[in-house]
C-alpha cells in the first residue's frame, strides 16, 4: 500500500530565498529515491512562505528508506533554524475511495 503524506512549515521572514534553494536541493534527492512516486512542491496561494509538500512512497519500506536517507537529517538541521514551526508538519493521507 502507498505511504501518501502532506508536509507543511512556513519559511520565517527573511530566510525565503535560503528556504526556496534548500528544498528544490532536497526536492532532486528524494525524487531519485527508488521508492519515491512524488515529491511535489506547493506554495500556499495567499503566503508563499507556506509550504505544502505532497508526497507519495511505493509502501511502507520506501518510506522508511526515505527516512533513513543520508540527505534527511542534514536537510531538516538546516530547514528547521529557517521556519517557523518546531519542525515540519506531517499530515499522512488514506485514500477516500
Amino acid at each position: 500500500m502507498k505511504k501518501t503524506l502532506l508536509a507543511e512549515f512556513t519559511a520565517k521572514p527573511g530566510c525565503e530565498e535560503q528556504v526556496a534553494a534548500l528544498v528544490a536541493d532536497f526536492a532532486l534527492l528524494v525524487r531519485a529515491e527508488p521508492g519515491n512516486l512524488a515529491f511535489d512542491v506547493y506554495h500556499r496561494a495567499s503566503d508563499p512562505r507556506a509550504y505544502w509538500i505532497f508526497e507519495e512512497y511505493r509502501d511502507e519500506a520506501a518510506f522508511a528508506a526515505h527516512l533513513a536517507a543520508p540527505h534527511g537529517g542534514p536537510f531538516n538541521a538546516r530547514l528547521v533554524p529557517m521556519i517557523e514551526e518546531d519542525a515540519s508538519v506531517l499530515t499522512f493521507l488514506t485514500p477516500a475511495d
